[in-house]
């Protein structure tokens, strides 16, 4: 079906430039300095684990379950912090190691380490002519950016409503040995905000690799992050494996960075037994034990896995307004001229949008000549190449409520301009 555009004569699309154009002229003499690049959390949000900061003082008893929290040792991770991410993760504590604030750090050693040494035995990648990774896209782009760092090659998967492609990435995990891991965000993915269905999960869980070191990276990162009370359900990965008589296929990784504190939370990765155990041996060479003075900070103040599920409804309550702004927004704006699509995600950080081919690049570049800064077009997908240049990630969490409305007003306008623009363009 045509657009709005497509549908109008030379004389209705020219006048309809000339009405946006005099919009844009308004905006830039606002000089606006607005910022949607990345998907922080705004200080309403950091405001709310103020009060853990109070928990530990010159007087506290620095001790967990009678391990040393002001000292070496407990290499592995405080009792009551690997107790408190297994919760979250719905995993046994053993297989649990809480390792400094950043799960993407967790995620860098642990290629790291299958880099160098190799995964369970198995040839080191770097001894390899060629290793590959499967990439959702549109994805994350710092995970594409730690295997891109190592050279190893990004193969791009299509995203759909459900999950990655399953058919492409059983065929392709089946027949390529060279491929030995896939990156994903199951639950509220980076950028699209949807959550894998039972049934991919379980063909994950069943997948057939031609490579005994593949390896899936599940990134749990918004495990706990719904916006309604009534949010997405994950399928346990552990529990499908289990169920699929499979073993040794599952790294997973999540963190407190948008709990608590970003950069100053905890972090925390799971695997098989075996799988484990080898990643404890690669952590001891490179860190004697963990910081363990924030773990005790954030189990006295997140307590439990419904503690942390209390404090994440307050986080919500600032969040919420905010991407149901986004959507009033753009279906206002946008809704009705069939040029654009964009995700409704039930939580996690960001809105997915897509413009017309050929779009985003022009979009995000007159965003930021009109003052407000986006994600830089093309960074969902592998070496930053959207093939259609479509995808656009609108992050809303940061900015105030005014701010985001603002924004987004600018972003309508941007798009509009753009997409006139594009059709004048292929008339001439």
């Amino acid at each position: 079906m045509p657009s709005i555009y497509e549908s109008m004569s030379n004389a209705e699309l020219e006048a309809a430039l000339k009405q946006l154009e005099q919009q844009e002229s308004e905006v830039r003499a606002k000089g606006l300095k607005l910022d949607m690049a990345r998907g922080k959390p705004s200080k309403q949000q950091t405001d709310l684990s103020l009060p853990m900061l109070d928990l530990i003082d010159s007087t506290t008893d620095l001790t967990d379950e009678g391990m040393p929290a002001d000292n070496y040792g407990v290499p592995n991770g405080l009792p009551s912090a690997r107790r408190l991410a297994a919760q979250i993760l719905g995993v046994d504590p053993a297989n649990v190691v809480v390792s400094g604030s950043s799960s993407l750090n967790l995620m860098h050693d642990v290629v790291v380490n299958a880099y160098t040494k190799g995964i369970g035995g198995n040839v080191p990648w770097c001894k390899l002519d060629e290793v590959k990774f499967l990439c959702p896209s549109p994805g994350y782009d710092r995970h594409f950016a730690i295997t891109e760092r190592y050279g190893i090659t990004n193969i791009p998967i299509q995203m759909r409503d459900d999950g990655p492609n399953m058919d492409e990435v059983e065929r392709l995990v089946a027949s390529d040995a060279s491929i030995k891991g896939i990156w994903c965000v199951p639950k509220y993915a980076n950028p699209t905000g949807i959550t894998y269905s039972d049934e991919v999960v379980k063909r994950f869980a069943s997948l057939k690799p031609a490579a005994p070191d593949f390896r899936i990276f599940w990134d749990n990162a918004y495990a706990v992050h719904d916006l309604y009370d009534q949010g997405d359900e994950l399928l346990n990965i552990f529990d499908a494996i289990k169920e699929a008589g499979a073993c040794d296929l599952v790294y997973e990784f999540a963190s407190t960075a948008k709990v608590t504190f970003p950069s100053s939370g905890m972090a925390f990765v799971t695997a098989s037994p075996a799988d484990m155990a080898e990643l404890r041996a690669a952590f001891a060479i490179e860190r004697v034990s963990p910081e363990k003075i924030s773990q005790l900070a954030h189990v006295r103040f997140l307590k439990n896995a419904e503690g942390v599920h209390a404090h994440m409804k307050k986080h919500a309550e600032v969040l919420r307004p905010r991407f149901e702004l986004v959507q009033r927004k753009l279906q206002e704006g946008l809704g009705d001229l069939g040029i654009a699509t964009w995700t409704n995600p039930k939580g996690g950080y960001f809105v997915s949008f897509d413009g017309p081919q050929g779009s985003a690049k022009a979009i995000v570049a007159l965003m930021a000549e009109l003052g407000v800064t986006l994600t830089g077009a093309g960074a969902t997908w592998p070496y930053g190449n959207d093939p259609r240049d479509t995808n656009i990630r609108i992050a809303p969490t940061f900015p105030s409520l005014d701010e985001l409305d603002a924004a987004l007003d600018v972003f309508v306008l941007a798009v509009k301009l753009v997409a006139v623009r594009m059709e004048r363009s292929s008339r001439s």
